[in-house]
């Protein structure tokens, strides 16, 4: 099998040495060039040619989010972005995100540890990797940071006490996510959503998500009462469950141990769902890598959920939606452009 061939861009020469160093360990992947800029950097792509870029933010002479937006007009590749973990660097590399980015990864402290470090070499190569695979996906991308339109119901939506809607993603599900809930009307039910992604980013994509839905988009508190026509985001840092308590629908933000590698998890999130009313719940499975929440999924359906699973076209790594499929949890199999569609469609029946 081929190696992956990454061109680092970062300004530091540190950085790119040690990126470097930790990349040429696994030997499915060639470091072929590295750069200072992005000026250096287009030339560096056009001589070598790589499959995948590291990109740095901020950077002289051009900063990165201006390449990126370039370069996916221009000539679409895979991208992972080197973040810090700041406020502001959590709302460039969601925009980066939106620009066509395929992943992102916080840099480690100038004093972290060997233990840190090693973590952050295994997410490193796992992201480079996963970028390489979603190269033929780059087409259905969407390269403008423009939001999708905010939606109006044309039908009355009904549905009863208790029903909900249930979503799971991570590669590629901040992008997916938007798309599924800025097309979606006011008047749906509360929507509850785990996405892959650090507790400083959180509370970040929901501010955003809340500013281009037509939905209220927020992370919630602990004991908070879910109410139609909101959208909760699991924070980074914990699982999000949902309980009952007498007829009403609240939130337990648990800070349990890690499931399948994550925290939150979709499997968590599923599995509460089970012991409520499973017959009114809509899952939908989104874009993401590994198998995190397919099995619970399946206990759903098989408890008398309705499912969505996004389809493998239309997804950047069809990783949890494969599983899913797979297992046996997919009552419908659906495009992303079609599933905001579709559940408007089942609540105005």
């Amino acid at each position: 099998m081929a190696k992956v061939r990454v061109l680092i861009v970062d300004d530091s020469a540190v950085v790119r040495s040690v990126l470097a160093e930790l990349l040429s360990m696994d030997p499915g992947i060639e470091v072929v060039g590295e750069a200072e800029d992005p000026y250096v950097a287009r030339d560096k792509i056009k001589a070598l040619r790589p499959d995948v870029l590291t990109l740095d933010i901020e950077m002289p002479r051009m900063d990165g989010l201006t390449f990126l937006k370039n370069l996916m007009r221009l000539n679409p590749m895979p991208v992972v972005m080197l973040s810090s973990l700041t406020s502001e660097g959590a709302e460039e590399t969601l925009y980066a995100l939106e620009l066509g980015a395929v992943d992102f990864i916080s840099k480690p402290t100038v004093s972290a540890s060997d233990t840190a470090l090693e973590q952050f070499q295994r997410e490193l190569i796992s992201k480079i990797k996963t970028a390489a695979a979603t190269a033929s996906k780059l087409k259905f991308r969407r390269t403008s940071s423009t939001p999708a339109p905010k939606t109006a119901s044309t039908k009355p939506l009904s549905f009863g006490k208790h029903s909900l809607i249930a979503m799971g993603a991570s590669t590629g599900g901040t992008e997916a996510l938007r798309e599924v809930i800025c097309g979606l009307p006011a008047g749906m039910p509360p929507i509850v959503v785990t996405q892959h992604i650090p507790a400083t980013f959180s509370s970040r994509f929901a501010n955003r998500l809340n500013e281009q839905a037509v939905l209220t988009v927020k992370e919630p508190a602990e004991n908070e009462v879910l109410q139609p026509g909101y959208v909760y985001i699991a924070p980074g840092s914990h699982h999000l469950e949902i309980k009952k308590r007498g007829d009403q629908l609240y939130c337990h933000l648990s800070d349990a141990e890690r499931v399948n590698r994550h925290k939150p998890s979709v499997e968590v999130m599923f599995k509460s769902l089970l012991g409520i009313s499973p017959d009114k719940v809509v899952a939908v499975m989104l874009t993401g890598m590994g198998e995190d929440g397919a099995k619970a999924m399946k206990e759903l359906v098989d408890a008398g959920a309705h499912s969505l699973v996004q389809d493998e076209a239309s997804s950047m790594v069809w990783g949890m939606p494969g599983a899913a499929y797979r297992y046996g949890a997919a009552k419908e199999l659906v495009s992303l452009d079609k599933v905001a569609d579709k559940l408007v469609r089942y609540f105005s029946r």
